[in-house]
């Protein structure tokens, strides 16, 4: 698959709420150093999985909105805010944070991943 077309179609599903969708998705080697607004993180295949469920227990719907995504060979760079409905309040759409990512793809798989995060 084109790295771009996969990224795009990673946005646009389920995965950063369904831990079964983000695990098609990952490579089994898997690692993402991410510069959050806490503090840096680096977190591997079980660690994304992990998060992608407590997600999923919080949010019932997620929507990633892509402004720019620009591919550099097996290389993506992604900028995209992450939008959330809460299950208290299914009906309001909230922005969770803004997003910078860097992918690089591996076995048509996301490999290795540099983000940067900001909450809203």
């Amino acid at each position: 698959m084109l790295a771009k077309k996969l990224l795009q179609d990673f946005y646009k599903s389920d995965a950063l709420i369904d831990s079964a969708v983000m695990d098609t998705y990952l490579h089994p080697d898997v690692v993402i150093d991410w510069n959050s607004s806490k503090g840096f993180i680096q977190m591997k295949r079980a660690d994304i999985l992990a998060l992608t469920a407590e997600l999923g227990r919080a949010y019932i719907r997620s929507k990633a909105r892509i402004s720019h995504i620009i591919k550099e060979g097996d290389t993506v760079a992604v900028r995209y805010s992450h939008y959330v409905k809460t299950i208290e309040n299914p009906r309001e759409e909230m922005l969770l944070a803004h997003f910078f990512v860097i992918w690089e793809i591996k076995d048509d798989k996301l490999f290795r991943g540099y983000q940067i995060s900001q909450l809203s």
